[in-house]
C-alpha cells in the first residue's frame, strides 16, 4: 500500500482534501482516526460516508504492521515489528524522543560487520509500512525525530523512503532537520534530495578513509571513493543548511589506526559536518571486535584536537543483545525450528536445510 492508495480510498468516500489531510495527521500522530480537533468533534467535521468507513480504514492501517515483541534496554527499546505478510523488521526507540526505522527487510549492501547484511535483501518496505513504524512508536511515547538508519539501505528503496519523509515533514509534524536519511552513498540520493519539498538531514556511512578497505567492508555499496563521498556530502550540507553526520564504525585493528586518523583529518577538517564514531557491537559476531575504551577516547581526543568535531555514538540495544538485525535473526530461526517440529520426523530430511 502507498499513501496515494489511502488518499484515493478516502476521496472515493467523499472526503475533501481538508478531510483527508486531517485523517492523515491524526493517523501519523498515533491517535484514532475519529479524533476531533480542539474545537470540533469528528462527527461535526467529517462527512457521514467517511465516518461510517473509518472502522474499515482503521483495520486496513492497523493491518500494515504490529509490534511482535519489545526489548527494553538502558539506552532505548528495540521493537520487533511484524508486517502483514509475516516478514519482520526492527525499530528502535532512541533517547530524546528519537526513533530509528527500517526501510527494507534485509539489505543488499552486505556490510561485513552488520547482522542485517548477512541475510541479503528479502523485499522492500513500502512507504506506508515505514510510516506505520512511526505510528506504532507514537502510540507508546512522543516521536520528534526519525532516523532512517535501521535495517536496509534507504537509497535502494528511494521512492518509498522519500514519500515517507515528505509525509512526516508535512503531515507528521516533524522538523525537516529531525528527519535523517542514512546511506552508504549513492549518486541517486545526491540528485534526488535537493529537489525534495522536505530536505532531510543526511548521514553518510564512511567507516574508513581508504577506498580499497571501504570496498571490502561494504562490498555491494556504490563505487564512490571517500573523497568523492565527502565532496557530495559537503555540497548537500551547504544546500540544505544541515551538517552531514559521517558514520565511522570502529573495528579493532581494521580502521582504528593512526593512519586512518590522519586521513580523517585530511578529509573532514573544515567541512560542514560531524563525525560519529560508533564502537562495533561485539555481540553481532566474532569476525570483528571493538577497540578498547582507552583507544576510543584517544581517537576522539586526537580528532577533536586536530579540528574535527567528533562524537561517540553507541548502537542502542547492546545490553539486550539487540544489535541491528539480531532480533529479526533470532525470530526467524525460532520460526524455522517451530516449523520443523510441526512437520515431525516423517518429513524428508531436506526440509531441515532451512536452518542452514
Amino acid at each position: 500500500m502507498r499513501f496515494s492508495d489511502l488518499d484515493h480510498r478516502l476521496a472515493a468516500l467523499g472526503a475533501l482534501p481538508v478531510h483527508r489531510g486531517r485523517i492523515a495527521r491524526v493517523w501519523l500522530s498515533g491517535q484514532p482516526l475519529d479524533t476531533g480537533t480542539r474545537r470540533r468533534q469528528a462527527k461535526d467535521f467529517l462527512p457521514l460516508s467517511v465516518r461510517e468507513a473509518l472502522p474499515a480504514v482503521t483495520a486496513a492501517l492497523d493491518g500494515l504492521a504490529c509490534i511482535r515483541s519489545e526489548h527494553a534496554g538502558s539506552d532505548g527499546a528495540r521493537l520487533l515489528v511484524e508486517l502483514a505478510d509475516g516478514q519482520m523488521v526492527e525499530s528502535v526507540l532512541l533517547p530524546r524522543d528519537g526513533l530509528c526505522v527500517s526501510t527494507q527487510v534485509g539489505c543488499a549492501v552486505g556490510c561485513r560487520f552488520c547482522m542485517t547484511g548477512k541475510s541479503g535483501l528479502i523485499r522492500q518496505v513500502s512507504s506506508m509500512e515505514i510510516l506505520a513504524q512511526v505510528v506504532l512508536a507514537r502510540r507508546q511515547r512522543p516521536v520528534k525525530k526519525v532516523v532512517f538508519m535501521g535495517m536496509g539501505e534507504p537509497a535502494h528503496n528511494l521512492d518509498n523512503v522519500l514519500e515517507a519523509i515528505d509525509l512526516l515533514g508535512t503531515e507528521g509534524n516533524i522538523g525537516h532537520k529531525n528527519l535523517v536519511f542514512s546511506t552508504v552513498g549513492d549518486r541517486r540520493v545526491f540528485e534526488a534530495l535537493p529537489r525534495q519539498r522536505v530536505k532531510p538531514a543526511l548521514a553518510l556511512s564512511l567507516h574508513t578513509a581508504k577506498a580499497g578497505l571501504r570496498e571490502h567492508l561494504l562490498p555491494r555499496a556504490a563505487r564512490i571513493t571517500p573523497e568523492e563521498l565527502v565532496e557530495l556530502g559537503e555540497r548537500y550540507a551547504r544546500d540544505s543548511g544541515y551538517p552531514i553526520q559521517y558514520q565511522w564504525t570502529l573495528l579493532k585493528g581494521v580502521n582504528d589506526g593512526d593512519d586512518e586518523l590522519d586521513a580523517i583529518v585530511r578529509l573532514l577538517k573544515g567541512r560542514f559536518g560531524v563525525l560519529n564514531v560508533i564502537p562495533f557491537n561485539s555481540l553481532e559476531g566474532d569476525d570483528y571486535q571493538r577497540p578498547e575504551p582507552d583507544r576510543i577516547r584517544e581517537i576522539v581526543q586526537s580528532l577533536h584536537g586536530r579540528g574535527v568535531l567528533t562524537k561517540v555514538r553507541n548502537s542502542a540495544g547492546q545490553d539486550v543483545d539487540g544489535g541491528c538485525g539480531q532480533l529479526r535473526a533470532r525470530a526467524v530461526v525460532a520460526q524455522q525450528v517451530v516449523t520443523l517440529r510441526r512437520r515431525g520426523p516423517t518429513d524428508p530430511p531436506a526440509s531441515k536445510a532451512a536452518l542452514a
